[in-house]
């Protein structure tokens, strides 16, 4: 793993350094695609002068606050809908129906019920993350082993107990994959809410970015977005696999 992980970066530093040769032979515009080096000097210059910091707060904020609904309303209507089948089937097709509507159509909306600032990018945050989480549960539930569940009804063992003690645990692998998929998609949520009603955040000064031409202003923020948004998914799997393993050695 650690050679994979050295030639992650080796690639990482291959492209980077053909991008900069790239612009600097053609002699590009910085105005049409900045070099790697004029993107990080304007990234340093934001965080030195603390231009950035609100508007990584404002997202960051938007973000947890969606993911931890979402997630949380993803798994426990899942869980439900794992042990009601009937319930699932008539659900079902209404909550998929939910996800196929685009957020975007329905950010203006979220605008009128809930007015400008964090609480509409919340919510659309929130209703990317959802699906997830819903889908693995649900999913996760179904695929318990016969055998397990065999031996847990000879136990004489409560329909609760089945579920905290079996299901849940066999299907943790399930539900913490919605969660990775969950975490990299509330990153979406939070700047794309935040290009249609947002005045602060990471999307709002990416438009704001557009508007004044400052194309290096723009790459910068996205490098801010793409590593925020690998160190949260890098933290999810850190916080995972050690319950994955104690569940699989148990």
């Amino acid at each position: 793993m650690r050679r994979e992980g050295v030639w992650s970066w080796v690639l990482g530093a291959v492209f980077l350094a053909a991008w900069e040769a790239l612009v600097r032979l053609n002699h590009t515009s910085p105005l049409v695609l900045p070099a790697p080096s004029v993107v990080a000097q304007s990234l340093l210059q934001g965080l030195a002068s603390g231009y950035l910091w609100p508007h990584i707060a404002a997202t960051l904020t938007e973000v947890v606050l969606g993911l931890a609904l979402g997630a949380s309303m993803g798994f426990a209507i899942g869980v439900l809908l794992g042990e009601a089948p009937r319930w699932r089937a008539v659900l079902m097709p209404y909550l998929v129906a939910s996800q196929v509507v685009p957020k975007l159509a329905l950010a203006p909306l979220f605008i009128v019920w809930f007015g400008f600032g964090t609480w509409p990018i919340v919510v659309m945050t929130a209703l990317i993350c959802f699906f997830p989480l819903l889908e693995n549960t649900t999913t996760a539930m179904q695929q318990v082993n016969a055998k397990q569940l065999e031996l847990f009804r000879m136990l004489r063992a409560s329909r609760w107990q089945t579920l905290w003690r079996l299901k849940v645990p066999a299907g943790l692998a399930g539900i913490y994959a919605g969660l990775r998929v969950a975490v990299v998609l509330a990153w979406v949520g939070a700047v794309v809410g935040e290009f249609i009603g947002g005045s602060r955040g990471l999307g709002a000064l990416i438009i704001a970015a557009q508007g004044s031409m400052d194309t290096p202003l723009m790459f910068a923020v996205l490098t801010v977005i793409t590593m925020l948004g690998l160190a949260f998914y890098k933290f999810t799997k850190w916080l995972t696999e050690p319950r994955l393993r104690a569940v699989k050695d148990f």
